[in-house]
């Protein structure tokens, strides 16, 4: 900006016919100021015509103007000699290079600060000397990037060529030389080739670690979950406890406070050993998100063989923590029962032996959530057989084969009247309830199908019955040759090919939805993250067409 503002001072304080800054500033009467020597030279070229002019706007003067110097222009045109000095002292100063910057390679003396380093030469440029590889022919294809101290890492200290190749084989970047020499016959590709696979990798790695960031920071909240549900269960017991004692005699106080005191110091030792574990999974949390970011940053790196080199360490992901899984609740139901039973056989037992009590406390058995499968016989662990409830089928649907098939027909059905029936979508519902691990397949032909999962209390009668389009129910619509995930009315389409079976896995607990294209290499078509508040019941919508099927497969 200080360079800016000197530059037009300098075409202010300019004369108009040597472009240079005023020596000698004299006006006319016209108001336009120039050199002395200058408007004198262009009056006596003027002399013999007897007409005296300015050059600038053209005025003519008669006789020939008396000129005298403008001592005040003159003063300014000093001061603007010295601030143009130093201001262009300054920005010379701000183009060199520091010790923290990296320096041009061809400057001599003092070297200026690099603009950009070419991978293809080795080198970096400072502007002036960058320009012949945007104007030369030759430099066209060189590769610019942004100025690195690095550019020795590319060249084979073998051979001192630039590596522009890697070898698969080796893992390790080479020159053209070097494919020739020691690595002949190895799997070779170009760098960019490789790099453009390891970006791939990369952004696979970052998924994983995003995704596995998602389930530790869920197992932190079921682990938080976890200590208020022991707390609330040893509460509940050392009120319970204390009910029954305050209807013993004196005597058994004493009991009573060492029942508290023993399901105190088992609630202390079990949210001890929950939060050391909530813990130990936020520190895996912190790691990854640490390693998410250096993948990150790597990600956009220009410098292939930068990228190639600090890959392999950074994609490298620790091991995870065990596998979490809570059991229903028993944690000192055991304590209550016990005492019941003395306060009961109290009088009998009384005066002739006391009998010890003795606490039973099940251990917290927490354990991470099992990840979701990824082959198909993973997920077959978790089939479940689905029926079709007759009762909730739309009437121009048909049960078959056991109720698992439903067939769309033109004619009305003579279905029983029934508050669960579908009455305006051609839709219906599982028999079975899920609320737990499972899996299942669809299989269809003809026509479009909508495979869901829904609440039982989803509309029956309207728009908002339709599977997907409420807050109660979530689908995945094949039509068209096109897939779409459906939920509260809003569609999100999906990529790639029409499936013909779709896989749906649950896990009600993980809040885990999610639907495949079912074949030798399962593939993810949509997955839902979410809480469910009730159990879930498995769906089919055949759209109008004569003959459409869609089938619960058995699964082996």
């Amino acid at each position: 900006m200080a360079q800016k503002g000197v530059q037009l001072d300098r075409q202010t304080f300019s004369c108009s016919i040597c472009l240079d800054l005023l020596k000698d500033p004299v006006a006319t009467t016209c108001g336009h100021s120039y050199c002395m020597k200058c408007i004198k030279t262009h009056w006596d070229e003027e002399d013999r015509k007897g007409i005296y002019s300015c050059p600038e706007c053209r005025q003519t003067f008669t006789p020939r103007p008396v000129l005298l110097k403008n001592t005040m222009l003159a003063v300014l045109v000093d001061e603007m000699k010295k601030t143009g000095l130093t201001a262009a002292a300054a920005a010379a100063d701000l183009c060199y290079a520091g010790p923290e910057d990296v320096a041009c390679d061809v400057c001599t003396g003092r070297k200026r600060k690099a603009l950009k380093s070419c991978l293809t030469c080795p080198a970096s440029y400072c502007e002036q000397h960058l320009q012949p590889h945007y104007d030369a022919a030759p430099f066209a294809k060189h590769k610019l990037v942004e100025p690195s101290e690095k550019l020795q890492e590319n060249v084979c200290s073998q051979h001192d060529e630039v590596m522009k190749m890697f070898c698969r084989t080796d893992q390790k970047c080479i020159c053209y030389l070097c494919s020739v020499d020691e690595h002949k016959g190895h799997d070779m590709v170009s760098a960019a080739a490789e790099r453009t696979e390891k970006q791939k990798e990369l952004e696979v790695s970052r998924q994983n670690i995003q995704q596995r960031i998602q389930d530790r920071e869920k197992d932190v909240k079921l682990l938080q979950q976890e200590v208020q549900n022991i707390i609330r269960s040893a509460d509940k017991t050392v009120e319970d406890g204390e009910k029954m004692f305050t209807e013993l005699i004196r005597l058994l106080e004493e009991r009573s406070s060492e029942v508290k005191q023993q399901v105190r110091s088992q609630q202390e030792t079990e949210v001890s050993r929950v939060k050391e574990l909530e813990e130990k999974l936020q520190q895996e949390i912190s790691e990854l998100k640490r390693k998410d970011a250096e993948l990150m940053k790597l990600s956009h790196t220009e410098d292939h063989n930068q990228f190639l080199h600090s890959f392999p360490s950074l994609s490298a992901l620790s091991e995870s923590t065990s596998s979490m899984e809570i059991r229903p609740l028993r944690y000192f139901e055991d304590v209550t029962a016990a005492v019941s039973e003395v306060r009961d056989k109290l009088q009998d037992v009384l005066r002739e032996e006391w009998t010890n009590l003795s606490l039973t406390v099940t251990d917290v058995d927490v354990l991470l959530p099992q990840p979701e499968p990824t082959t198909r016989a993973g997920f077959l662990k978790y089939s479940c057989e689905i029926t079709l409830d007759p009762n909730t089928a739309y009437t121009r649907l048909i049960l078959s084969e056991g109720n698992r098939k439903a067939t769309y027909k033109r004619d009305h059905q003579s279905y029983p009247s029934h508050p669960d029936r579908f009455t305006d979508r051609s839709q219906v519902l599982s028999r079975e309830s899920l609320t737990r691990r499972c899996y299942w397949e669809v299989e269809w032909r003809e026509g479009a199908v909508l495979v869901a999962a829904s609440y039982k209390n989803v509309s029956r009668g309207s728009n908002e019955s339709v599977f997907g389009c409420n807050d109660k129910s979530w689908s995945l619509e094949c039509y068209n040759n096109n897939c779409t995930f459906l939920y509260n009315n809003i569609h999100t389409p999906i990529s790639g090919p029409l499936p013909s079976r779709v896989g749906v896995y649950l896990d009600h607990r993980a809040g885990i939805l999610s639907f495949y294209s079912v074949s030798d290499t399962m593939t993810l078509l949509h997955r839902v993250q979410t809480t469910f508040t009730q159990p879930l019941y498995a769906g089919l919508r055949l759209y109008d067409r004569f003959g459409a099927t869609a089938e619960f497969c058995k699964l082996k």
